[in-house]
């Protein structure tokens, strides 16, 4: 079965929910992860570093409005509102990507953690490409048509991460001694974003992504030969500690992050973003 348009999706309703919270997961965990990437705009190593992760950051962003513009097709709102207006309880992002960078402010003092930036984003761009892989064939078709346009850049954001996680811990003990620490860290919570949430089997069943444990799978073997060039044992356990993002739960931390990213359209929600 495939589903040409957004015209066509509304006459299913069991259909459009399924794609609807599908949507909503793949919007809402770049949006804010773009968010925390922009925060180290200033901040990184070099300034080599900070004009790629802005990129980075910024490409993230367009990613996110493309999904927020095909839920604004189906009905859901516009796709401005569906950005910045939705309160953290509907918030359908994994809980790893909603953490703040590290201790401080932007502003004030900001002692953010390099080495858990670089872990989160690389392991992050390796389950986001399996799933633009998988919804390269989605029922979708629109989707499908996005996941290929995201496809293109999302090869340069994965070579970039990739870099930056084999050099760090190839370099000196310190660096290695972080890095191993953000690897647990980010381990502890990475299920999350593996995560489609309670409609899962329907998402699969229906054609729009593939299931849960077969991208689980592609991500295991994915990462088993980086673990081995850097020498770590590779994991075979992954959790999310704090709580599955997809069903409505979320950090004091992406309630501080909304009030900054809303904070334009709260005092004129006609602007554009």
């Amino acid at each position: 079965m495939i589903i040409k348009t957004a015209e066509e999706a509304m006459k299913n309703q069991h259909y459009k929910e399924t794609l609807v919270d599908l949507l909503y997961q793949l919007a809402d965990d770049d949006f804010i992860l773009s968010f925390r990437g922009s925060e180290w705009l200033g901040l990184a190593p070099h300034i080599e570093e900070d004009v790629a992760f802005s990129s980075i950051s910024q490409d993230m962003m367009g990613h996110a409005a493309m999904y927020y513009q095909l839920l604004e097709e189906l009905g859901e709102g516009s796709k401005d509102y569906l950005a910045h207006g939705r309160t953290v309880k509907v918030r359908r992002n994994a809980v790893l990507l909603e953490e703040a960078n590290g201790p401080g402010d932007y502003l004030v003092e900001p002692r953010y953690d390099w080495a858990f930036a670089v872990v989160r984003n690389y392991f992050y761009c390796l389950i986001k490409n399996i799933k633009l892989d998988s919804m390269k064939n989605s029922s979708y078709e629109p989707l499908a048509h996005v996941a290929i346009k995201i496809k293109m850049e999302e090869y340069y954001h994965l070579l970039h991460w990739k870099v930056w996680f084999k050099q760090l811990f190839l370099s000196t003990d310190e660096a290695r001694e972080k890095m191993s620490n953000a690897v647990h860290r980010v381990l502890d919570e990475i299920e999350g974003v593996l995560s489609l949430g309670h409609k899962s089997n329907e998402m699969t069943k229906l054609g729009l992504i593939e299931s849960e444990l077969e991208m689980k799978k592609r991500w295991f073997s994915t990462i088993g030969p980086i673990f081995e060039e850097v020498n770590l044992p590779v994991p075979t356990i992954i959790s999310m500690k704090k709580g599955n993002g997809r069903a409505g739960y979320h950090t004091k931390d992406l309630e501080t992050a909304l009030k900054v990213l809303s904070e334009v359209y709260q005092l004129d929600p006609s602007a554009n973003w």
